[in-house]
């Protein structure tokens, strides 16, 4: 089925009147069409009346719109103060053949923290699968028994050189201390979870199906350079050819038993 993309379109399918005020036509979007409701479209109802497209946005203007709405976004999002960053993670690149490795120090250096508090490790995310271009920093998903027990993972975090950057209702994330490399994300989250299990199909499902890496990549390069120094504006730029890349991912888990 062709999916609406039009804005005007999806926001009449939704109910929403024309003049409506932008975050609460937002809202109305986003509980007519889930996830597929982005951040992008609130920036797009913000900048349309003024002539302007979405990515025209003041970036400051961007961040004070997606602040409003993260508790939407992410149920439970809280943000750790003093954790904020002044750069931003390196544009997306070709797939490069030592992040294997990388990840695999990381993940060593995790586990010697964590212990059993760790009762799964895994690389996730774009540089977990062969071939496909990424931004250079490796994500690597934690899978604990308690994932409400932050004092038993947060200081080991500290101690591999990750701090807690934000915490939500599905999962927590680590990133290293302003100063040092920005070079993985660390994505803490309940063992048998939605949440875990999402990111290993996601992954799974890229590493075995050609055409998706290929969608998701030219994704990733537009959205790149699009939304840089926007993170919220890349990764929901991204959102529309996850989502879709996920219904043919659960299909194919389906048939294979995943």
């Amino acid at each position: 089925m062709q999916r609406v993309t039009d804005l005007k379109q999806r926001l009449a399918a939704a109910g929403v009147e024309a003049d409506s005020d932008p975050l609460a036509a937002w809202d109305a979007l986003r509980k007519a069409e889930g996830e597929r409701a982005t951040i992008i479209d609130l920036y797009e109802l913000v900048a349309s009346p003024r002539g302007l497209v979405a990515h025209e946005l003041p970036l400051a203007e961007r961040r004070s719109l997606w602040a409003a709405v993260m508790p939407a976004l992410r149920p439970g999002f809280q943000q750790t103060v003093g954790s904020d960053r002044a750069d931003d993670p390196p544009a997306v690149v070709p797939y490069d053949e030592s992040w294997p490795s990388c990840y695999a120090g990381w993940e060593a250096r995790l586990s010697a923290q964590l212990g059993d508090v760790a009762q799964r490790v895994e690389h996730v995310g774009s540089t977990s699968v062969p071939g496909l271009a990424a931004k250079p920093v490796i994500d690597i998903q934690v899978s604990t028994a308690d994932l409400a027990a932050e004092h038993l993972y947060s200081a080991p975090l500290e101690r591999a050189g990750v701090q807690l950057r934000y915490r939500d209702d599905q999962h927590r994330y680590f990133r290293p201390f302003a100063g040092r490399p920005w070079d993985v994300h660390v994505h803490v989250c309940a063992v048998g979870s939605r949440w875990e299990r999402r990111h290993l199909l996601f992954r799974d499902y890229l590493r075995a199906t050609t055409e998706a890496r290929a969608a998701y990549a030219e994704v990733k390069f537009v959205a790149s350079l699009l939304w840089r120094g926007d993170r919220m504006g890349y990764n929901a730029a991204k959102t529309r050819v996850i989502l879709d890349i996920m219904e043919k991912a659960e299909t194919w888990a389906a048939h294979n038993r995943r």
